[in-house]
């Protein structure tokens, strides 16, 4: 079985076996009109670059466009439980983060879906570290100097996320327990707006998706403290990581994956994810997601189900260990 760090890396794709007989001859000249890729957050974050990103090339090799809808709203979960109701035929799909398919649904009461039974996980798109994020004109200059001004004022800085129980909500509750702080969560329905309220100074603090901050980091608007990967990323060289900073070990990311509803037909399934390798291969998308702060991904439908599955595990524990709640 793939580890969650080769699956994360890309793994070489292979075909899966196909069989059209019976309803799947209907299935044959798919697809035959506009496919709908669903959001589950605003315009400007990670998920809606990516998926943006991606949409030009999937429509050259599907033959149809890809249309990107963004439906926001509950931590992305209004979006996926959408894909999760809709008809089995690969013309909605969701571009699924690690927090709606692996961490937030058996947290709602009742849950909108269940993340392992109501999907058909097809390819993963792409990773991306998070970053410390503070505005430009914030009081500590590096990671050291916020822990030690969180330590002295508890519970005032506030920090953003995309939801209850998205990864940037646990990336900020890993922290806050590994450096023995107190700080005060405040949800968004997408990080466009934490950018804007960072920008404007009226937020404290983010812990988000590298692609949606890079250009005000690289334009001076905004200022980073530190990336959440054990590794430095290329975009950002000279940026320390959590684990530099007094935190070994510290390692979380955010990826993104297509999926469609639960029983989707096989050819269905290999023909979308054929799409979405061959996109990823292209020289030029795969710079454009470098440049932007990704990690292209890849691999099969199995790949990406297993990822599903072992980051559930992962998330699912410490949950646990940090009581979040969704009421």
């Amino acid at each position: 079985m793939p580890t969650r760090r080769r699956v994360l890396g890309g793994i070489a794709a292979s075909c899966l076996p196909a069989t059209l007989a019976g309803p799947a001859l209907a299935q044959a000249d798919f697809p035959n009109r506009a496919v709908s890729m669903l959001v589950g957050f605003a315009p400007g974050g990670g998920t809606d670059i990516v998926a943006r990103l991606l949409s030009p090339s999937l429509h050259k090799r599907l033959g149809q466009p890809v249309t990107v809808e963004n439906r926001p709203g509950a931590s992305g979960t209004v979006a996926a439980a959408n894909v999760a109701r809709a008809r089995p035929d690969g013309y909605s799909v969701l571009m699924g983060t690690v927090s709606t398919q692996s961490v937030v649904a058996p947290l709602m009461r009742p849950p909108p879906y269940d993340q392992m039974k109501d999907f058909t996980p097809i390819t993963l798109a792409g990773t991306v570290p998070l970053v410390v994020m503070v505005p430009k004109d914030a009081p500590y200059r590096d990671l050291k100097g916020l822990i030690e001004y969180a330590r002295a004022h508890p519970g005032k800085l506030n920090y953003a996320s995309s939801g209850v129980a998205t990864q940037q909500h646990l990336a900020a509750e890993m922290l806050s327990q590994a450096a023995g702080i107190s700080m005060t969560h405040v949800p968004y329905r997408g990080t466009g707006q934490v950018v804007n309220d960072l920008l404007a100074g009226t937020l404290d603090l983010a812990i988000d998706t590298l692609p949606t901050h890079l250009p005000h980091i690289r334009a001076e608007a905004t200022r980073a403290l530190a990336v959440t990967t054990p590794q430095r990323v290329p975009a950002l060289p000279d940026l320390p990581t959590v684990a530099e900073m007094g935190f070994p070990g510290f390692d979380t990311v955010v990826w993104y994956m297509l999926l469609g509803p639960a029983g989707l037909p096989g050819p269905v399934t290999e023909r979308l994810s054929q799409a979405m390798r061959d996109s990823l291969a292209e020289p030029d998308i795969r710079k454009r997601l470098e440049e932007n702060g990704y990690i292209p991904g890849g691999g099969t439908p199995e790949d990406a189900a297993t990822l599903v599955r072992t980051d559930a595990e992962r998330y699912g524990a410490l949950v646990q260990k940090t009581g979040i709640r969704i009421d």
